[in-house]
This record gives C-alpha cells, sequence and structure tokens, in this order.
C-alpha cells in the first residue's frame, strides 16, 4: 500500500485501546506499539511526515501493511506490547542486548596464584568465587582486593617472570609488593593472597574485623611488624571503600535511571542500589533512535524493554525525567513486582547527587562511543536544563566588541560544538557601518552581516550556512536588546542569551532581556559558559591588537616619501614585518608590487641612513 492507502485503512480503527503490529513487503514485523486509541495513534504515523523523527520517517517508509489487536485496557494493550516485542524484537522498536550472564572470581592454582575477574567458569583446576550476576560488581571487587593487599593486576607471569625486570609505578605507589622485582618472599605473597580471597568471601567489614583482631594479637605477641602490616591494610580497606561506596539511606533499594543524548543516539545509565549500596551499573548504547523534544517516548519504551528482560524490580525507580504514560508504566511494574513500585523525579538533595552521577556515566559513555568527553556532554545538558531549551545546545556561536575609544572597532565570533572549541568556524568582523563607539550598534551591524551570509549560503550547512542552537553575547541586557530585532528580521528562532560579568570579569550569570539566571549552582555548565566567554574575549582582542599593530606599521611606512597606503599595504603583504623590510635590499624592494625606483630609493635610505 502507499501511504494514501495506509492512513484511509488507519482512519476506519476503532477508538480502542489496542496494539498496532508494522509490517514491510515480506511481511516482518517491523515495529510493535500500543494505543490509547488505535484510530489517532496510527493515522498519526500516515500524515505530515516533517514532524517526524528520523527513525519514525524511516519506518513509515518502510510499512506496506499493519494489523491491529483490540484490548479492553490501555493497561491490557501495555502488557501485550512488551510481550509482542520481546517475542518479535521487531526492527525499529528500541531493543537492548541481554548479555548479562554470570561473572566469576578466579584463584589460580599453583604457588604463585593470581586472583582475576572472568565470564566463564572452566575445568582448569582453579578456585572459583562466585556466580555474581553483576559483572561491574565482581570487576570492582577483584580490583579494590589487589589494591588493598598489593597484589600484581599486570600480565606477568610467575614463578617464570620472578626477578626480571624492574617494578613498575604500581610498586612505587604502593598498590603492588612486586614479586617481578624480587620485592617479596613466596611465604608473604601467599599470605597476601590468603588475606584477599577471605576480603573477597567475606566482605570489607568482616575482612576488617578480622585483621584488627590479628593485629592485636600480633601486638600482644611483641610483633610489632607485622601488626604494622595489618594496621596498613585496614587503612586501606577502609579508605578503598570509602571511595567506593554511594550511600542512599533513604531509599535502601531503587534502581537509578538517566538518559543522555546527542544527535540521533542516545545512552541509558541504570544504577542498582540494595541494602543503601550500590551494587550493580549498566549502561546501555542506543544508536539512530531519534527523539522526540524531551525524551518521554525514549525513557517510556526504554523502561519497558529493560524490566522484561530484568529480574528484581524494585520498590522505587529514580528518573531523571517523567516517561510517557508515566501512571501506565507505574501500574505495570507494580504487576511486575507483584507490590507498588514507585517512579520519583529527585530535584535536591542525595537522591538528586545520585542522579547526577548517573547522568555522568550515561554522558561518559555517550561521550566515549562519539570520540570527546563526557564532561563536555554533561555542561551542554546542564545548560539546557539552566536556559529552559528543549536540546543541548550541540552547536553555540559566541560574540563579543573590541575597541580603543573608537578606533579599530572590531568583533570576534568563536564557535563551540559538542563542548568544546571548534576553531576552523571561528571567524573575525571589522565593524564597517559608522565610525566612534557604539557596542550595541556595532553588535547589531556583526549579526545582521552573519545572517545575511546564512540566506546567501544555507543549502550548503556548513560554516555560515549552519545555524547555532544558542547565540551567546559578551554583554547584558542591552547587547541582547540589540541583537533580538536582528534575528526577527530575518525570522530566526534562536535562543540568545548574554553573559555578565561580576566586578573582577568574572563570569557571574546568563541573562535575556528581562531576568538574570545564575550559573554557579552547576559546575559544569559554569565551566563551558566561563570558557566560552573567556575566549570569545581573547579572540575579539587579538584582532583588536593586530589590527592596531598593522596600522602603527603602515603609519611607519607611510611617513616616507613616496609611501602611500597602498604601497606600505603591498610592502606589508610582501615582507610580513617591518624588520624584513629594513634589511630588504633595493632589488628586493623593487619586486613589491607598485613600486617604483625612487619610492624603493627612499624606502632602503629610510632604514639605512644611507645614499644609495
Amino acid at each position: 500500500m502507499d501511504i494514501r492507502e495506509l492512513r484511509e485503512k488507519a482512519m476506519r480503527l476503532p477508538l480502542s485501546p489496542g496494539v498496532y503490529i508494522m509490517k514491510n513487503k515480506r511481511d516482518e514485523i517491523i515495529y510493535i506499539g500500543k494505543a490509547k486509541a488505535l484510530k489517532n495513534r496510527v493515522s498519526q504515523y500516515f500524515g505530515s511526515q516533517n514532524n517526524h523523527p528520523e527513525k519514525v520517517k524511516q519506518m513509515v517508509l518502510n510499512v506496506d501493511h499493519f494489523d491491529y489487536i483490540l484490548c479492553g485496557s490501555e493497561f491490557e494493550a501495555l502488557v501485550l506490547e512488551c510481550s509482542l516485542i520481546k517475542q518479535h524484537k521487531p526492527k525499529y522498536n528500541i531493543l537492548l542486548k541481554d548479555d548479562k550472564g554470570y561473572s566469576y572470581i578466579r584463584i589460580s592454582s599453583g604457588e604463585w596464584k593470581r586472583i582475576s575477574h572472568v565470564m566463564q567458569k572452566a575445568d582448569d583446576g582453579a578456585e572459583y568465587l562466585g556466580p555474581y550476576m553483576s559483572a561491574w560488581y565482581s570487576r570492582n571487587a577483584v580490583d579494590c582486593a589487589l589494591k588493598v593487599f598489593g597484589l600484581p593486576s599486570c600480565s606477568k607471569v610467575f614463578p617464570r617472570d620472578l626477578k626480571k625486570g624492574r617494578p613498575c609505578l604500581n610498586y612505587y605507589i604502593k598498590q603492588c609488593c612486586a614479586p617481578c622485582g624480587g620485592k617479596v618472599s613466596l611465604k608473604e605473597y601467599s599470605e597476601r593472597v590468603e588475606a584477599a580471597v577471605e576480603f573477597l568471601k567475606k566482605g570489607d567489614s568482616d575482612s576488617v574485623k578480622i585483621m584488627t583482631e590479628q593485629m592485636n594479637m600480633a601486638a600482644e605477641r611483641l610483633d610489632f611488624e607485622l601488626a604494622a602490616k595489618l594496621r596498613d591494610r585496614i587503612s586501606a580497606v577502609k579508605r578503598i571503600t570509602e571511595k567506593q561506596q554511594v550511600v542512599a539511606a533513604s531509599v535502601p533499594e531503587q534502581d537509578v535511571i538517566a538518559m543522555m543524548t546527542e544527535g540521533n543516539d542516545a545512552c541509558f545509565a541504570v544504577l542498582r542500589f540494595s541494602g543503601g549500596r550500590l551494587y550493580d551499573k549498566e549502561d546501555f548504547l542506543l544508536k539512530d533512535i531519534g527523539s522526540d523534544s524531551d525524551g518521554a517516548a525514549e525513557r517510556a519504551e526504554f523502561i519497558k524493554r529493560y524490566y522484561s528482560m530484568r529480574s528484581g524490580i524494585p520498590p522505587v525507580l529514580a528518573l531523571d525525567s517523567a516517561p510517557e504514560d508515566e501512571e501506565l508504566i507505574a501500574s505495570w511494574l507494580s504487576e511486575l513486582k507483584g507490590k507498588r513500585v514507585r517512579l520519583t523525579y529527585p530535584q535536591r538533595g542525595e537522591q538528586q547527587k545520585i542522579l547526577e552521577m548517573c547522568r555522568r556515566n550515561a554522558a561518559e559513555k555517550l561521550a566515549q562511543s562519539r570520540g570527546h568527553l563526557g564532561q563536555e556532554l554533561t555542561a551542554i545538558d546542564e545548560l539546557a536544563g539552566l536556559l529552559g531549551l528543549s536540546a543541548p545546545p550541540v552547536y553555540i556561536e559566541s560574540y563579543d566588541i573590541s575597541n580603543l575609544m573608537g578606533s579599530e572597532n572590531v568583533a570576534g565570533m568563536v564557535v563551540f560544538k559538542n563542548g568544546r572549541p571548534f576553531k576552523s568556524a571561528y571567524r573575525r568582523f571589522s565593524i564597517k557601518g559608522f565610525e566612534g563607539q557604539d557596542d550595541y550598534a556595532s553588535m547589531n551591524e556583526v549579526l545582521t552581516r552573519r545572517f545575511e551570509e546564512y540566506m546567501k549560503e544555507k543549502d550548503s550547512g556548513e560554516g555560515f550556512g549552519c545555524l547555532p542552537d544558542l547565540i551567546l553575547l559578551d554583554g547584558g541586557k542591552g547587547q541582547v536588546s540589540a541583537v533580538r530585532p536582528v534575528l526577527e528580521r530575518f525570522g530566526l528562532d534562536i535562543p540568545l542569551f548574554g553573559m555578565v560579568k561580576d566586578g573582577s570579569h568574572r563570569t557571574r550569570a546568563i541573562t535575556d532581556e528581562g531576568r538574570e539566571i545564575s550559573i554557579t549552582s552547576k559546575r559544569q555548565a559554569f565551566t563551558l559558559v566561563s570558557t566560552i566567554q573567556d575566549e570569545v574575549h581573547r579572540f575579539a582582542i587579538g584582532y583588536h591588537r593586530a589590527k592596531r599593530k598593522k596600522k602603527a606599521l603602515s603609519t611607519t611606512l607611510t611617513g616616507i616619501e613616496g609611501i602611500g597606503e597602498e604601497r606600505a599595504k603591498a610592502l606589508l603583504t610582501h615582507f610580513k614585518t617591518i624588520d624584513r623590510i629594513s634589511n630588504a635590499e633595493l632589488e628586493e624592494l623593487l619586486q613589491v608590487k607598485g613600486m617604483t625606483r625612487p619610492a624603493a630609493k627612499a624606502v632602503y635610505r629610510s632604514f639605512h641612513k644611507k645614499s644609495d
């Protein structure tokens, strides 16, 4: 069917809850969804395509026909939708790879035993602890044990590599006993391994208790050397577990879920808590999923997919934003668990800090997949939240004016892409519309010229042909008011704000024409805005100084008989510096475009103070 026929069929659907099943020409299921009113929901797909995310547009292009199943309620439709998606795994639904297999901690056989994290249990004579449902937990437990008890984490094999090399950095920062350098006996090494295994089996609190008893007994026997070693191990256990432990005392059992997006890609991070402590962390990278304005649909679909393949639903889900159909999803989760499940959206305190940690994890994972840093992604996301933007500003333009009492009036434009400087897009402007000092008029002229270039180049989508997601002006309400009419004249709806400095010329706030927004409470956003403001100021004032210097150099030349503005410019273009002009021979001066012999002689005499 073509899209017109599909829409006609959709308009004949009942206004009843149900599940719709999209299929391609090969009769393969490519998408499954649920609806409160089938007619309304399905017909949306085959109407105007302008408001659909790219993923939906692609799905619609591949739809040949659809089926539907009526349900008694929207809740029944949700349950059926989850069941059918799990069964058929349609191409255009969010699908999560369930690779949550068991993991183990392996203690190798032999005299020089090694402790490691593995995903498979082998019949190799080694001792295995586990299985553990969380590979993240077992991997971190092994890392902690190795550091606390100073055991090697390298790939060297003992006794083969004993005393065959110098100790690595871990030995010098007291995280390895360095058997490779002959720094420890087999007896002491074995004692360390035994203590590490006890630590892994019994946990940090029981391990500390046992080592404390051993330390006291050693002290009573006057074995102060052993007592000191045990004391140091106890301190190491306490220090490293304090770093790794995250406590959510107010909610002992919960999952925390956050979503970060960039372009059409997204990452969901899940932190799982039990007994008030973090025991598992998972990240899910999703490519080409598209997104609605606030990600509500994506959050809803992720929650449905995630808990369709995970057991142990907690009583509380802490989310960074509300999912679509939140009450329906809460009811579905409660049905799966057999007890009430609450959805919460922390805004302050301990829970909000944990949620921010979850968001940073999602940002870091997504950023690594796209080749940049998570803190940059977090910064633009924080900035979007502060300014009330519908999406993180991936492409930011910033402008500053620089002059000296109205002379050499210039402007600088810098661009930050994905939270970092995008220097190939930087631009410089000389103010041409008037003489004198008027920063408001200068800013108006610069933005006018910038968007005139956009109108010429918009088909290219590059350089001036690319529209920013956000404009930041170095200045307050006056600069914003001066530029707002420019955007209106070109019919552009681009968020526009000024960057306000305090008395010490440090970034203090962001402003529009009616309010000031403090940014000091959001560290990543504050750092980004401060960096942008410093960079645009540096770029603008650098251009201003270069023009002043060039003018001063040009004035030096125009003071010579026969050298006007054009010849002075030609000399500087050819030789680049006054020093090179002063050292040039007469024949070299004559090679400059437009230079006559009398003029060249005048330049030569001026610098050499003697006749030709």
